[in-house]
């Protein structure tokens, strides 16, 4: 439920456009939530909007993706086992800098008198792009043409052109192309613990700096992490007008000021080619050598090569992943079609931006488009990113799953820590260290590890990507699934049934509770695939399984221990209501008045000591009824129909990752009043600031919920079981069309539901068998489509199980 209105840009001053987000107004008032909305990124590098000449309050952040500080964590009462050392991703030198100056007269946004302004975020190029019109305090007028892009294709790399043309008199005009370290610091508000800790102290400590000709090198390192970053500049320079230049180092400053001539059309057209390269192992010298390579090659090839190439990958990826939509829902939600469908593009576009090259990294909860969150990776990639990227970009999938496994040492030694067998991942970490201070809503979090392997069992279905299961995920598993066995126990107090106690779910309004439904369910699933993959391994695959030995020390009887803890695990259940319970207690709880709280106090979690919110009856986000659309084939409609009705009236909204499940499951059982509501809420979580946070970067996890809403919500599709299967539901609403792709088995589907019937049409592959409402149907080169009715809203599949409920215990 969404219990609070947030400010919106005045529409007419960004209006909707399906490929770009455009900006026909300078609003210095809105250029915090604008510098998240415009930002650039390839996950690894990332570049917040602000304009080239900075601005009034502006953020003006670069970061870098895993290159952080770390800082010792300071408790008033420590007690053992608590993280020790908290890590803050860094904003680092700022390279995008261009200042400008027409007759000594600086271009400030702040004050400039501006004729025509236009600025845009491209999805389909994938750059940023400005055009203006300034008139000096002299009146004379000067035309203004920006791009910016953070390549792709080449992880380093950033360019921006930057092109000045005189429209009706000579001047003489300045180009500062600047770059520096040690801008503004991580920005904390104390009142709210989601921001980036503010670092005290220096961050990036010069290495070495130097220049040639018109490249500029600067080389820092941070001092508790011991990470190193290097940033090259270079220029060119292309006008018909005489001009000069000079040049200016420091270890934390560099600056190639261009002096020209200028006269009316003529246009002035730099280029300024930045490199990134961070290393946790090579020298500065080596690192200033790898920037050094990169930026000769870059600089050979040009802007316009960088620019093609940034096209072609954005291509690639709309083709793959483009979710495009006709008519929808127009009347109910009094939105038109193309402020829908660049919704919808712009929440893919930020989610390709945060993972595209993230390699051997994770996935920040803001992205790179912010330090909220302190820049960690949360349980968000593998439950609402993770989905969208094995459906679209398999391989990207893979890296991020690759990434977990490199983390298994240190999941290891935190489980030992903690007093466990197996391993525990971090609840939120950049270094694969636990990082969380607070662990009632940090380590208590158990579930992340049966999200992981939830990921991996998703992947590995959609993909056949078996030789990543034996060399990577059987570990993980067989790590976790001890971990559980370890965890949990026999109670002889629910008759005999497997028992979790002391966790927390998803809901972090509800800490450390005994037998949270989700954590048990989800841990239920991932005993289970445990098992199942070992026990495979050692029937078919005798040389991996004895590879698994050695590396684990797994035997049989561990085997047997995981069925009989997964068969006999306990899940509350209210005879009453007939409903799961999110925990032993939560009936026993008073309910929170939600209509008496006022609704500038959300989130309550901003206004309220957590005992007051721990021993209510609320919720932050949907944490039973995420568990029913992630395990769909357990819970038959009806149950899902009376579980959502029962936790809906508690929940408050105050998680981003609520609105797109909740969407989900109001969609699978007929509820399409609330299936459109919490969906355009999730859709617009960050373009109509819903959370009025927008300013701090942008819901990545939120954005995946959004791909999962529209496909498996609207679009019905399952894959429960391993096999892609879809129950697509006619729209209540005329002129209803939806179109999307799904990459599965390294073939490309391609479903469109319209009004009264749904196409399958397979566009690259030899064959693939889906399921069309339980009827088998073969799509092949010969014959690649499938035409079928569709039905009427609402219902589910006929042959879902019943979920192992909790009142057989009693």
């Amino acid at each position: 439920m969404l219990h609070h209105e947030r400010l919106r840009p005045p529409s007419q001053d960004y209006p909707a456009d399906e490929w770009n987000i455009v900006e026909k107004t300078f609003r210095p008032d809105f250029l915090a939530q604008l510098e998240t909305i415009l930002a650039l990124g390839n996950g690894y590098l990332g570049m917040r909007g602000c304009p080239e000449e900075g601005g009034p309050n502006a953020e003006n952040g670069t970061f870098i993706n895993g290159f952080y500080e770390s800082w010792p964590i300071v408790y008033g009462e420590d007690a053992f086992g608590f993280a020790k050392t908290g890590q803050t991703i860094c904003n680092v030198t700022d390279s995008k800098i261009i200042k400008l100056f027409v007759d000594d007269e600086p271009f400030w946004l702040a004050n400039a008198r501006l004729i025509d302004y236009d600025r845009r975020l491209n999805m389909r190029a994938g750059t940023l792009d400005r055009n203006l019109l300034w008139e000096t305090p002299a009146g004379k007028r000067v035309s203004i043409a920006s791009r910016r892009l953070i390549s792709l294709a080449d992880r380093h790399v950033a360019a921006i052109s930057y092109k000045v043309t005189l429209v009706d008199a000579r001047a003489s005009v300045v180009i500062a192309s600047e770059m520096g370290t040690n801008g503004p610091s991580n920005r904390k508000n104390q009142d709210d613990p989601r921001l980036a800790r503010a670092l005290p102290e220096r961050v990036l400590h010069p290495q070495t700096n130097y220049f040639k000709d018109r490249r500029i090198v600067l080389c820092h390192a941070t001092e508790r992490s011991r990470l190193t970053l290097t940033c090259a500049t270079d220029h060119a320079l292309e006008s018909s007008c005489g001009h000069s230049y000079k040049v200016a180092c420091t270890p934390d400053f560099g600056q190639v000021a261009f002096t020209i001539d200028a006269k009316p059309g003529c246009p002035i057209q730099l280029t300024k080619y930045i490199v990134y390269h961070s290393s946790e192992q090579a020298s500065p010298e080596e690192l200033c050598g790898r920037a050094e390579w990169t930026m000769d090659r870059i600089v050979n090839q040009g802007f316009q090569r960088l620019l093609v190439s940034q096209e072609q990958y954005m291509d690639d990826f709309w083709r793959r992943s483009d979710v495009r939509i006709k008519d929808i829902s127009e009347q109910r939600t009094r939105r038109s079609t193309v402020e829908v469908q660049q919704a919808i593009r712009f929440n893919l576009f930020h989610i390709l931006q945060a993972s595209a090259r993230a390699e051997e990294l994770g996935v920040p909860a803001k992205g790179l488009t912010g330090q909220a969150y302190e820049g960690h990776y949360f349980w968000d990639t593998e439950i609402y990113v993770l989905p969208f990227l094995t459906y679209t970009s398999p391989r990207i999938a893979r890296n991020l799953l690759a990434f977990r496994y490199k983390m298994l040492p240190q999941a290891r030694a935190r489980a030992r820590e903690l007093g466990h067998r197996g391993a525990m991942f971090p609840w939120r970490t950049i270094s694969g260290e636990e990082a969380s201070a607070y662990y009632a809503a940090g380590t208590a979090q158990y579930h992340i590890n049966a999200d992981i392997m939830y990921a991996l069992r998703k992947y590995v279905h959609a993909t056949g990507d078996e030789l990543f299961l034996r060399e990577c995920g059987a570990e993980m598993l067989v790590e976790t699934a001890r971990l559980w066995a370890d965890l949990g126990f026999y109670s002889e107090a629910k008759g005999g049934k497997f028992c979790i106690n002391g966790v927390t779910g998803p809901d972090e309004y509800n800490a450390v509770v005994n037998n949270n439904a989700y954590t048990n369910l989800m841990a239920r699933e991932n005993l289970r695939y445990a098992a199942q993959v070992v026990a495979s391994l050692r029937t078919a695959e005798p040389g991996a399984y004895n590879e698994l030995v050695r590396k684990t020390g797994v035997e049989p009887s561990e085997i047997e221990a995981w069925i009989r803890a997964a068969d006999s695990m306990y899940v509350p259940y209210d005879e009453t209501t007939n409903v799961m319970l999110q925990d032993d207690n939560f009936s026993d709880r008073e309910p929170w008045n939600l209509r008496k709280t006022p609704p500038y106090h959300y989130p309550l979690l901003l206004f309220y000591h957590p005992l007051n919110i721990y021993r209510k009856q609320v919720i932050k986000q949907a944490d039973v009824v995420l568990a029913m659309f992630l395990l769909g084939d357990a819970f038959p409609a009806e149950t899902k129909k009376r579980a959502f009705e029962f936790y809906d009236p508690f929940t408050t909204g105050d998680s981003s990752l609520s609105s797109s499940v909740e969407a989900i499951i109001a969609a699978q059982i007929g509820d399409m009043d609330k299936a459109v509501r919490y969906g355009m809420a999730a859709l617009l979580m960050d373009l109509a600031d819903v959370g009025g946070n927008v300013k701090d970067g942008c819901h990545i996890a939120s954005m995946g919920g959004t791909w999962m809403m529209l496909t498996y919500g609207f679009g019905g599709m399952r894959d429960d079981d391993g096999t892609l299967s879809f129950f697509p539901r006619r729209a209540p609403e005329e002129n209803a069309i939806l179109r999307f792709p799904v990459t599965y088995r390294r073939q490309l589907l391609e479903v469109e539901i319209g009004l009264d019937q749904v196409e399958y049409r397979l566009c690259e592959g030899e064959r693939l068998v889906i399921r069309h409402e339980g009827e088998e149907l073969e799509l092949s080169r010969a014959n690649p489509l499938a035409v079928r009715p569709v039905g009427k809203w609402g219902g589910s599949q006929s042959d879902a199980r019943e979920v192992s409920r909790g009142r057989s215990a009693v």
